[in-house]
């Protein structure tokens, strides 16, 4: 499996875990929906910044995201 599509299901994962909708992800990390949704379906090959801009908006740590690439 590529690393983005499993960052991506790690991603979806704990959004989801939440309850959060990508609108409100991508609203609360200053990011785009559609972005948010790319990243999740293993589309766009995410930057270190908005890895961290994410994980901050989860309250969680980059290690989540990146749990078993």
């Amino acid at each position: 499996m590529l690393i983005t599509k499993k960052f991506g299901q790690n991603l979806k994962k704990i959004r989801a875990e939440k309850g959060i909708s990508q609108e409100r992800l991508a609203f609360i990390a200053n990011l785009h929906r559609t972005y948010i949704s790319d990243v999740e379906r293993g589309n766009r090959n995410i930057s270190l910044i908005n890895i961290e801009k994410i994980a901050k908006a989860l309250e969680v740590n980059v290690k989540d995201l990146l749990n078993d690439l």
